[in-house]
């Protein structure tokens, strides 16, 4: 699901602006399964993005501009993402209609469901089940304010590059995860990407996402907890969270913090569990940048009592020779998910 994107082509540029990374998958959809034909990502300064909000936009614009110029990349249309708080993402039921008689009311079904003014925002869904005969269908829809999408066009522009598609960062990150875990798609399984400052929690019930929720924690958290209650360096901080080292005596803190995402999944999955559907969470796949703290998912398995495994952003998808020259696909894969994700769509 993309909010906008016109034109085909046989290869397409995800590009990730996190708050801690940025990171670039190009995909060449030529012949045969799509392929992996350049990998390359660098660190963006501390504070330019501060919970989902360029700080300073010329300095992540100068980034990504020089981020394509070492990689050599000379495209210039990317697929990219938006998401956090100004995006909704909700199940609900509306009456069994057709597509197109659904988009002809999906504004007004949106005010029930959206806290949000609905002259300021972009409005898209997907009929989840367009086969059922019932007198009701489920529908997700998905709410992001216009002023996220413009702010995301304005500073690709400036960066010399052009949005082919603007898609939602939970949808790219299931994209992704589907084509490499397709044994997943049965059952409820939770699908956590535990980033810079935000962790996203994505519920799936029979491959189809069901709920999102986003927490406040991420690495940047976890990096200055080290700091002040460890008293570590920043650079033995970065050393433990990159996984480059690991202390026995930090594997109860680093549990502790780890409970903070565990119970976020947990109250989602019981809220699913009330609401949707009686079948328990079997499973969680784990990615991001957390994905690497030593224990994280040994410790978000621990508290919810379910297999926990990290997610390879490549597990089943094709690698061209040299693709990963630029960067360690070991040390970065878990932080790979969503820009593989985005690279895997083709504008229609």
């Amino acid at each position: 699901m993309g909010l906008f994107g016109l034109g085909r082509s046989k290869r397409t540029v995800g590009l990730d602006i996190g708050s801690g990374y940025i990171k670039v998958i190009v995909m060449d959809h030529g012949k045969g399964k799509p392929k992996v034909a350049m990998a390359a990502a660098t660190p963006l300064v501390a504070d330019a993005i501060v919970e989902g909000e360029v700080m300073d936009p010329t300095l992540v614009a100068s980034t990504i501009r020089s981020l394509f110029e070492t990689a050599g990349l000379k495209d210039k249309k990317v697929v990219t993402a938006v998401g956090g708080r100004d995006v909704i993402i909700k199940r609900i039921q509306m009456d069994r209609m057709k597509e197109a008689d659904a988009r002809e009311v999906i504004r007004w079904e949106a005010e029930q469901h959206v806290p949000f003014d609905m002259e300021s925002v972009e409005l898209d869904f997907q009929i989840l089940d367009p086969h059922d005969e019932g007198l009701q269908m489920s529908v997700l829809l998905v709410a992001a304010k216009r002023e996220l999408i413009e702010n995301k066009t304005a500073l690709l522009y400036d960066a010399g590059l052009e949005p082919e598609i603007i898609d939602i960062d939970a949808f790219a990150l299931h994209n992704a995860f589907e084509l490499n875990y397709p044994e997943a798609m049965n059952g409820v399984v939770g699908f956590v990407n535990i980033g810079h400052e935000t962790t996203n929690v994505n519920l799936l019930e029979r491959g189809m996402p069901v709920l999102t929720r986003d927490l406040a924690f991420g690495t940047r958290r976890l990096r200055e907890n080290l700091q002040r209650e460890r008293g570590l360096t920043a650079e033995a901080a970065e050393d433990i969270l990159e996984g480059r080292t690991s202390d026995p005596e930090l594997e109860e803190f680093i549990g502790q913090r780890a409970d903070e995402i565990a119970l976020g999944v947990e109250r989602a999955a019981a809220f699913l569990q009330t609401s949707t559907t009686q079948e328990g969470l079997s499973r969680i796949y784990v990615c991001g940048g957390g994905a690497r703290v030593l224990r994280m998912s040994e410790a978000i398995a621990d508290r919810l009592q379910v297999p926990a495994e990290i997610a390879n952003p490549v597990q089943r998808v094709d690698v061209e020779p040299g693709a990963f020259d630029q960067i360690s696909i070991a040390d970065m894969g878990p932080m790979l998910m969503l820009s593989v994700g985005l690279a895997l769509r083709r504008a229609a």
